[in-house]
């Protein structure tokens, strides 16, 4: 099948008590079993439930992979995937990722006597110097967040077979509509649902994706073990979301490349980060690994400054100033202060995230109306 159709049948089927075209919410923590172990698959709903089935079975379908699962959070997700991990391993990531990612792996799992290296890792042969025999794991983004740097999965996957180590890629700025790192050599994809997958701003998930058996079953035991799941009310809202998912990105994508050639424009604005430029460090990586350069845009002032920042951020009516992003409706948002806030400054200057720094989630509305809005806070 392709993508379209995937994302409206993939791992859905009529119900077969009623023939409902819509999966039921399974609102259920239990289920009634004929003899102990007789029962039709289901036992407990930590463990699983029929609609989070349907879900799983359908972000695995989108992803190319034989394996999904879902989490309560992104949060989740990830803190699953180093639990694979023993003290004394060693994880290779970007230094530019999501604050939340960066929180997680250094005031969490550092404290488990994990050690976690943050390098560009646009440039493999700095990841490279630091593989030994302890790294277990490169965590890679790409698109990263907030800079829009683009990393070569095909590479980093070539470079992990080769020492046994595992790829995890977090695929929440492409979406598996733009990109497919399992397809490229990854190991493991990971989602923050609650972003394009959901796509209308409320329900909060995670999701991992994988083709190992192996690898699926120490995941699941984790996820089961650890309990951090999302409800079958979520699941259901994810799964409508997932049905316009192709044609939503579609315009994400559309509206992200007229406000990016708007912005360079712009007196005001000194750099604009998008990697559907030409001039971009990762153009030519994103043409061979993505079918699109998505709706995400970050931007900086040429008065380098919060207060510059402040002005716009609070000037804007369609754009709302809020966490998060990948909704329907546009979103701008201050990095320094909001998501990457818990990355100190001087770490997180280094890969460009300064104080004006302006990160947008260009939403499927009008163009023109985006363009508008963004001109009257700017001016």
């Amino acid at each position: 099948m392709k993508f379209a159709t995937k994302a409206i049948h993939a791992g859905i089927e009529p119900d077969p008590t009623t023939g409902a075209i819509m999966t039921p919410i399974y609102q259920t923590s239990t289920y009634v079993q004929a003899a102990p172990g007789d029962h039709k698959g289901y036992e407990y709903s930590r463990t699983q439930n029929p609609t989070r089935t349907a879900l799983q079975k359908n972000l695995a379908a989108l992803e190319n992979a034989k394996h999904g699962l879902c989490f309560s959070s992104g949060m989740g997700a990830i803190d699953c995937v180093v639990k694979l991990l023993k003290p004394g391993d060693e994880v290779i990531s970007c230094n530019d990722l999501y604050g939340g990612s960066y929180r997680i792996f250094t005031k969490i799992f550092e404290q488990y006597g994990i050690k976690f290296h943050f390098v560009p890792m646009q440039d493999i042969s700095t990841a490279e110097k630091l593989v030994n025999k302890n790294t277990k794991l490169f965590w890679v983004e790409t698109p990263t967040n907030p800079m829009l740097n683009v990393i070569d999965i095909a590479a980093y996957s070539a470079l992990a077979k080769k020492h046994n180590i595992l790829l995890a890629v977090d695929n929440t700025f492409a979406t598996p509509y733009l990109q497919t790192p399992l397809s490229l050599g990854a190991d493991i994809v990971m989602h923050s649902v609650t972003k394009y997958l959901g796509g209308h701003s409320d329900v909060v998930m995670g999701a991992l994706c994988v083709n190992d058996d192996e690898l699926a079953q120490r995941l699941a035991f984790i996820q089961n073990s650890c309990g951090a799941v999302p409800g079958p009310q979520d699941c259901f809202l994810v799964l409508r979301g997932i049905k316009t998912l192709h044609l939503r990105m579609q315009r994400h994508c559309e509206n992200g490349e007229i406000i990016a050639n708007w912005l360079v424009k712009q007196p005001k604005v000194d750099k604009v980060y998008w990697p559907g430029f030409p001039t971009h460090p990762g153009h030519a990586v994103a043409k061979k690994q993505m079918c699109g350069f998505g709706g995400m845009v970050s931007f900086t002032l040429k008065d380098n400054s919060i207060e510059a920042a402040t002005k716009i951020l609070s000037g804007t009516k369609l754009f709302s100033l809020a966490e998060s992003l990948g909704g329907v409706e546009s979103l701008i948002g201050h990095p320094a202060t909001m998501t990457h806030a818990s990355i100190p400054k001087k770490e997180r200057e280094k890969t460009g995230v300064v104080d004006s720094l302006i990160r947008l989630s260009i939403g499927i509305e009008d163009a023109e109306d985006l363009i508008e809005d963004l001109k009257n806070s700017l001016s």
